[in-house]
């Protein structure tokens, strides 16, 4: 099973006034890879996997300790740990090689923009999905 990692840059205004980032920029940080893995990672040159969209159905979020700013980017791990027919949960932490500040999930679900509605997943991207697929969480 793979997880997908993405080096996430520290803005300067991701601090609140306390000089940690601020709970709702992990936010940020978790659709800044969740983007990543879904486009540009999507299978295929040219596929129009996830191309046609997706909206968020759900966050949970645990925030595990602060995150202050500093030069060097955050690591953000992500996996998929459930696969609908029509929506897929990725789960997420945000850390270091010795910290973990957030754990994450969304449930996402894919999107036909022309119609302006749910549509299913593809099987190209549930065969896609299912090389990141792990139901257990990652160790604490």
């Amino acid at each position: 099973m793979a997880r997908h990692l993405y080096k996430c840059p520290l803005r300067w205004s991701d601090m609140d006034a306390f000089g940690h980032v601020n709970n709702v920029v992990f936010l940020r940080y978790l659709e800044e890879a969740r983007i990543d893995f879904m486009f540009r990672l999507a299978p295929g040159d040219g596929s129009p996997s996830f191309a046609g969209g997706s909206v968020v159905a759900r966050h949970e979020i645990d925030y595990v300790r602060p995150l202050v700013h500093r030069h060097a980017p955050v690591t953000v791990e992500s996996w998929v740990t459930k696969i609908g027919a029509a929506s897929l949960t990725i789960a997420y932490e945000v850390k270091d090689p010795e910290q973990v500040y957030v754990r994450a999930s969304t449930i996402v679900v894919p999107y036909d923009l022309a119609e302006e509605r749910p549509r299913r997943i593809t099987a190209e991207e549930k065969l896609f999905l299912q090389e990141y697929l792990d139901q257990e969480p990652a160790a604490a």
